[in-house]
């Protein structure tokens, strides 16, 4: 299995609004198409989320898919929006 740890800065006072979009909406999609997501963790302070998604294959590739499908187009508030930076690193067993 292949990983990609996500750590992103929301916009002062949105966090709890982020978690609540990101398991209504991105959880039940990641899990549909195939994923396994560890998390969420918050460090309230810093307005910081992180979690854990990974793939039992080429987890880029499900990645683009997860993006390009129509129902993370249709996600509405769009996740995105509340995001300030982010951090990604992909991971992968020695």
């Amino acid at each position: 299995m292949h990983f990609q740890l996500r750590e992103y800065t929301i916009e002062d006072g949105r966090l709890d609004e982020f978690v609540r979009v990101w398991r209504e909406l991105i959880l039940p999609l990641r899990i549909s198409l195939g994923f396994s997501v560890f998390g969420p963790w918050v460090e309230r302070d810093a307005s910081r989320f992180v979690w854990l998604v990974g793939f039992d294959g080429d987890v880029r590739a499900a990645d683009e898919r997860y993006y390009a499908s129509p129902e993370r187009a249709a996600m509405d508030p769009d996740p995105a929006r509340f995001i300030v930076e982010s951090r990604n690193l992909w991971l992968e067993a020695p």
